[in-house]
């Protein structure tokens, strides 16, 4: 492995969310100020999206690596696509509350309960769903429905919401979401890393295992390393770990512009799909005829048939015919329907 020649305690750039290798980028620091602010507040809804691989993950480790337990119970959900009372049932499961056999007017009611013994222990309980842009609409209602458990007056839950860019552009244009939308009291959307991010952050995440300068890495890679990962976390976590790899492979005790290149091209074709050719097909020279109903040729044009015709004209009058004599039938039947006395009542 390549932590190993060059020397490294650990692999600096694993694609497994690691709160450890914590990077504040100017996006990642907005997002902890709004986070702050929207957790001093102790209730409504914090909703934070960003591309896949922006950092969702990593921050939310960052995040309760750093709460105080004693104040704050912190809980997380990652969502699949169920439905509200399902979304219940994992939340009171996530409370450490059993809901077998339970209906849903039970399932509110332990859940309450649960958080209102917390609240006597001087504890607020924050609840993370991950992955919300798979939540439907019924599961995000039952989660206001929560939102609204109060005691004196204090909001006994409060909800984080981590998405994709899809619930971004949702939450902000359903109009079936407008009640949720009101008590949203902090929202940021995590972006890339700037150019200039790139090599702090590289340097940062090696600094974490030990590095000793082993391998070195001239400025133009860091353009490179931009470029191909686009300043996504886990993207560049992926090429820069196979830049690497390669490096300790090829023994090479300097990274270049050209090695990251040579790399990103090698994964881009790794990612690809094989191209499938078509197989070949036989030439038709221009005076072969192709065969009659053959992919390609013409079909022959046949001459109208008029005895055809006709027998088509005949069929349609007959059925017109048929049409207007059930009508009569029906008609007549109506009529004998609506005239016939009502029959008494059985004596058997």
């Amino acid at each position: 492995m390549y932590d190993e020649f060059y020397g490294l305690s650990d692999r600096p750039f694993q694609l497994t969310p690691d709160p450890r290798f914590w990077f504040e980028s100017r996006t990642h620091r907005a997002a902890m100020a709004y986070l702050g602010y929207g957790l001093a507040q102790g209730e409504g809804f914090i909703v934070i999206t960003g591309e896949v691989g922006s950092g969702k993950t990593t921050l939310v480790g960052h995040l309760m690596a750093g709460i105080d337990r004693e104040r704050l119970v912190a809980i997380k959900l990652v969502s699949t696509q169920v439905e509200g009372e399902d979304m219940l049932r994992l939340t009171a499961q996530a409370l450490g509350l059993g809901t077998e056999g339970l209906a849903k007017a039970q399932l509110l009611e332990r859940i309450e309960r649960a958080l209102r013994q917390q609240a006597l222990e001087g504890r607020r309980t924050l609840l993370i769903v991950d992955e919300a842009q798979n939540l439907p609409l019924s599961a995000l209602e039952e989660l206001r429905m929560l939102s609204n458990f109060q005691s004196g007056g204090q909001a006994l839950l409060q909800i984080f919401l981590l998405g994709q860019p899809e619930f971004r552009d949702r939450f902000q244009r359903s109009e079936r979401l407008e009640q949720l939308r009101q008590r949203v009291i902090a929202t940021h959307h995590l972006t890339a890393m700037e150019p200039e991010e790139i090599e702090p952050y590289v340097r940062h995440r090696l600094a974490l295992v030990d590095w000793q300068g082993r391998p070195g890495f001239d400025p133009g890679c860091w353009e490179a390393l931009y470029r191909h990962s686009g300043g996504l976390p886990r993207r560049l976590n992926l090429l820069a770990g196979r830049v690497l790899l390669h490096g300790s492979i090829d023994g090479l005790e300097r990274i270049d512009a050209a090695t990251v290149e040579m790399i990103a091209e090698d994964m881009a074709a790794d990612a690809a799909p094989e191209a499938r050719p078509e197989p070949p097909q036989p030439r038709r020279r221009a005076s072969d005829a192709a065969p009659p109903g053959e992919a390609g040729a013409p079909l022959p044009a046949r001459a109208p048939d008029p005895a055809l015709a006709d027998r088509i004209a005949r069929l349609e009058e007959r059925i017109d015919e048929q049409e207007a004599a059930i009508r009569r039938v029906l008609g007549l039947l109506i009529d004998w329907v609506e005239g016939e006395p009502a029959a008494a009542p059985s004596t058997h």
